[in-house]
């Protein structure tokens, strides 16, 4: 799946590390989290290798088939599951597990092909033992808006985050418990996004 081959119009961010304050939240980004050739490499190697599948998921009194695409590597799948994740996504794992000292069994990765991808408002939901979920979030490509809402505070002020070529966030602690996180369509023109969220499941 060869869309273009232009990685310079990928924006990098401005460096650094961002640990966010409110309430509930524990939510820390690192801009630049891997190199921008690091980022490159990345990104072609997951759009064009990864087997991306639509799929459907209920929406009111109906079904419909989600506005991106997507991959899932779970650990169950192989005896190890390192022999069957593609050394790649091994590597990016490896990388994030150092950064943070936590360990993950699993990956959904989500390809958001254009503006007229993205995810509604939502708390992630998986079998886990781990109440407080944590999630650690990688992204490759298109600068997309990542947005959070407080369930349970409506007067709490939403939090914006641009997510760009190569950053990191972690969600983690009570974040997915109190928060509810949406990637809004747009009508811009983008180019695509890939986004690589890492859990600890089952």
């Amino acid at each position: 799946m060869i869309l273009f081959d232009d990685t310079e119009m990928f924006s990098s961010g401005t460096a650094g590390k961002i640990v966010f304050d409110a309430p509930d939240v524990d939510l820390m980004l690192i801009d630049r989290f891997f190199t921008k050739e690091e980022s490159d490499n990345y990104y072609t190697i997951l759009l064009n290798n990864t087997v991306w599948r639509e799929y459907e998921m209920p929406m009111y009194d109906k079904i419909v088939t989600a506005p991106r695409m997507i991959a899932w590597y779970d650990e169950r799948d192989n005896n190890s599951g390192k022999s069957y994740w593609p050394k790649e996504l091994r590597t990016i794992k490896a990388r994030v597990e150092n950064e943070i000292q936590m360990n993950f069994n699993a990956v959904l990765l989500n390809l958001y092909r254009n503006g007229k991808d993205g995810v509604s408002w939502h708390s992630d939901k998986t079998q886990s033992e781990n109440k407080d979920m944590n999630i650690a979030s990688v992204t490759f490509g298109e600068t997309r808006m990542f947005r959070l809402r407080h369930k349970f505070l409506k007067h709490q002020p939403q939090i914006e985050i641009p997510l760009h070529h190569g950053s990191f966030l972690l969600m983690a602690g009570k974040t997915n418990s109190f928060w509810e996180h949406q990637v809004p369509k747009t009508g811009r023109e983008v180019l695509p996004r890939i986004n690589l969220t890492f859990r600890q499941v089952h």
